[in-house]
């Protein structure tokens, strides 16, 4: 009975116990994840009919919630956009920065509701895929350890490569967070001390492929992020532009996450004809150095993915970017 009291106490006789969590109710509208909409509701930032919110809190449709005194409207998340950004070096994946840096987020189109959530991040010096979406739900479910999703690198490594250092990061290797590995490690071919190789992991730790390479002595000297899941970086999208998900493309991501699809919000029309302007453009993009291509199997693979950006069967690569059967592979 003291129990019950107590649960009572903290989230108030008027909060329901048979409606939805409250930062999943939040997160599918689009405002950001819910670990991010648990944050919220730490900083009294939401209310439940006039009342401060608290973790723990479940919500029905007939109660009025609101974040920052503004009331959260019904129809918010029930429609998704989705994107995919090739994101350079130099950028930030955080919504703003102390130090002044470029955010991903600054190219991006608006939304009409809701806001932009990165599935999953970059860091400063790392390139490559970058997916978006205004439906928190989704990205929440993207990005959890269980969902199992690989995520492609390509990785150029300075130093002498052997077999034992490929042995190790495929059985595994104990990091300051955790057992690490590559669950498949192709070479991409290379001259002298610099040697290119596409790995692909299964989770998305913090540097987790600078880490792995660091652990044999290595050190890596470039790292672009050419796939995630079923999608790859199409050639046509160069570095600091996006492109909108097609239905398809989104409803995959949905199949990915386990989640039923939800309707697809067209971009505007001042989206649409930015868009275009932005595909008539190419080569460099402003504020961003035109460097030559480097003699890799890089090349071969982003070539390879130009056929707009369907969805396809993930494949590595043979080391003049045609494609090949993965040789090796580990069990989790």
């Amino acid at each position: 009975m003291a129990k019950a009291d107590k649960n009572e106490e903290q989230t108030g006789d008027s909060v329901p116990k048979d409606g939805e969590k409250l930062q999943k109710v939040l997160a599918r509208s689009g405002l950001g994840s819910r670990r991010e909409m648990e944050r919220w509701i730490e900083q009294d930032r939401v209310t439940i009919d006039g009342k401060a919110a608290r973790l723990g809190d479940r919500v029905v449709a007939a109660q009025r919630i609101e974040v920052d005194g503004r009331p959260l409207v019904a129809s918010d998340g029930e429609k998704t956009r989705c994107l995919l950004y090739h994101k350079p070096t130099g950028e930030v994946c955080s919504r703003k920065d102390p130090e002044g840096r470029r955010t991903v987020f600054e190219r991006l189109p608006k939304v009409k509701s809701g806001r932009w959530i990165s599935i999953g991040r970059l860091d400063y010096n790392t390139s490559g895929l970058l997916l978006f979406t205004t439906d928190g739900e989704l990205a929440n479910a993207l990005m959890h350890p269980s969902a199992n999703i690989e995520r492609e690198y390509m990785v150029r490594v300075m130093g002498d490569v052997t077999e034992d250092h490929i042995k190790a990061m495929l059985e595994g290797v104990m990091l300051e967070d955790g057992v690490a590995r590559f669950t498949d490690i192709q070479s991409g071919g290379g001259d002298g001390i610099n040697s290119w190789y596409y790995v692909v992991l299964m989770e998305g730790r913090n540097r987790e492929v600078r880490r792995l390479w660091e652990s044999q002595g290595l050190t890596v000297s470039r790292l672009k992020r050419v796939r995630y899941g079923d999608l790859f970086v199409p050639s046509k999208v160069k570095k600091g532009q996006w492109q909108e998900l097609a239905p398809n493309e989104i409803n995959g991501l949905y199949r990915m996450a386990g989640m039923q699809a939800k309707d697809v919000e067209p971009p505007s029309r001042e989206d649409r004809s930015k868009h275009k302007r932005m595909e008539g453009k190419r080569g460099r993009v402003r504020g961003q150095k035109h460097s030559k291509p480097a003699r890799s199997a890089g090349d071969g693979r982003d070539k390879r993915s130009d056929k707009s950006s369907k969805v396809r069967k993930p494949r590595a690569t043979k080391g003049d970017g045609s494609p090949a059967k993965n040789k090796r592979r580990t069990r989790d």
